[in-house]
């Protein structure tokens, strides 16, 4: 049940929900608790400890019901009951006229039960410990046994490692394994033996029945398939956007790219938004651990270590939106918009010449429209650094303190006018440190108007950022040494 279970998690994964180890674990113990009898107490106690939000629980239902869905097997194939029925029928008749000859083995009917119980008949005799299972399919597709079917079907599906299918084009890998599994070169033996005797309307109806257990088979690989892949091309496709240069993406993923973004900047503060205390072994916190061993007559029994705070970061972000930047500019609003939405310390401004605030802006908005206004507002001016660092002293210089990181975007290009590094050194003296994001490469840097060489002396980190994953790297690193 543990690999069923793990499977069932691996496709949950694949299905866009995260399941972590101890919620594995939950779910293991919420099966020992509840059972299998009742299939819809099962997956409403499993969506309780592995889906979260509304999403989840729609996409944990569909996955569960999909997942542990058994369609193949449901209806018997009408040539299968055929041959059975008369299969049923004959057999007594044919053991009354055949009887000696069905004790030699050539010309009884193989349905018999001492034919059945038999590897693939007298032809298969030698080969006997090989096709083990093979007598078991023929048995099985004879009586049309389709619960039997389906659990071996299932068995075959565990042995063929059938949860690591990947790609589209090994369906026909995976559905040959599970077959041979099943036993299909018996059941190939069993068929040849019935022609070479003769029975050529039982050797016709048993290879009817193994391509029909080929197409279930085949059905059965490529539900698997779409389980275990489920939105991989989506995740291919996000990889690889994730890496592009921002200034090349294509305006047909922008949807992509918006739910990247959003992902990116959830994934940023699950990891670091907690406040933390990192212990510095070694150093001693004298007074606490005196405190804590007063019953002990001042005996050391418990040594008390300094800590330092790791606290949430406070953060003033400037984003360029002017024309020279007009290709990433959406980008890096996204990401202040996402940025926003999960860190409590986030003001941002964009600008082109004259700069403004957009945190009212994003807090009351939606994302589509709020970046419709912030460009409308702010963007596709001629830029001017200058102007906007002006305005940016007039409305946030008395705010910064020793815990704000102050985020420059932008390519620093002020179109000849004089770029007021003046100001920027100013509020490098106030923030605790000053960090600006350049979507240009470095070869491009101090060429025509680009004033980052006088900038970036003020700057405690002046880094490309041409993708999401540069843009993730930088903040991440941002958010992990806050103090």
């Amino acid at each position: 049940m543990s690999e069923v279970l793990g499977d069932f998690i691996r496709a949950l994964r694949a299905a866009d929900i995260r399941v972590s180890t101890s919620e594995s674990i939950d779910a293991g113990n919420v099966i020992g608790l509840v059972g299998l009898d009742d299939r819809t107490t099962l997956r409403d106690a499993l969506s309780q400890v592995l889906a979260k939000s509304e999403d989840e629980k729609l996409a944990f239902t569909d996955t569960f019901d999909t997942y542990f869905s058994f369609e193949q097997f449901k209806k018997r194939p009408a040539s299968v009951e055929e041959a059975a029925n008369e299969n049923d029928g004959s057999e007594g008749q044919e053991s009354e006229e055949n009887g000696g000859e069905s004790e030699g083995g050539e010309g009884g009917d193989p349905s018999q039960s001492g034919s059945s119980s038999s590897p693939g008949g007298g032809s298969g005799g030698e080969r006997q410990g090989e096709r083990a299972p093979a007598p078991d399919l023929i048995s099985l597709l004879e009586r049309g046994d389709q619960a039997e079917l389906q659990m071996a079907l299932a068995e075959g599906a565990r042995q063929a490692q059938l949860n690591r299918i990947r790609l589209f084009t090994q369906r026909g890998m995976f559905t040959r394994r599970i077959m041979e599994i099943m036993g299909l070169d018996g059941l190939n033996d069993e068929i040849e033996r019935r022609e070479t005797a003769g029975n050529r309307e039982s050797a016709e109806r048993l290879a009817q029945a193994r391509e029909e257990l080929r197409g279930q088979v085949r059905d059965y690989v490529e539900k698997q398939l779409e389980i275990f892949t489920a939105n991989s091309g989506r995740k291919l496709r996000e990889e690889v956007l994730a890496q592009v240069r921002l200034s090349n993406v294509d305006r047909s993923d922008m949807r992509i790219m918006r739910d990247l973004v959003r992902k990116m900047a959830k994934r940023l503060i699950a990891l670091h938004s907690r406040r933390k205390k990192v212990a510095r072994r070694g150093t001693l916190d004298v007074r606490r651990t005196i405190r804590a061993n007063i019953e002990f007559d001042g005996l050391l029994f418990h040594t008390i270590w300094k800590k330092t705070k790791v606290d949430r970061p406070k953060v003033m972000a400037i984003c360029d939106v002017s024309g020279s930047v007009a290709q990433v500019s959406r980008f890096l609003l996204m990401f202040l918009y996402s940025l926003q939405e999960v860190l409590p310390n986030v003001r941002s401004f964009a600008f082109s010449g004259e700069l403004g605030e957009t945190t009212e802006l994003f807090e009351r908005e939606k994302l589509e429209q709020a970046l419709v206004e912030v460009l409308r507002d702010f963007g596709g001016g001629s830029t001017d650094y200058g102007r906007a660092f002006e305005d940016f002293q007039a409305l946030a210089l008395d705010d910064i303190d020793h815990r704000t990181t102050v985020l420059i975007l932008g390519d620093a290009r002020s179109n000849y006018g004089d770029p007021r590094s003046d100001i920027l050194k100013l509020v490098h003296a106030r923030a605790r440190r000053v960090i600006w994001l350049n979507p240009e490469g470095r070869s491009m840097w101090n060429s025509g108007d680009s004033e980052m060489r006088r900038l970036s002396p003020y700057c405690d980190k002046a880094v490309t950022c041409a993708s999401l994953k540069d843009l993730e790297r930088v903040v991440s690193e941002l958010l992990r040494s806050a103090v």
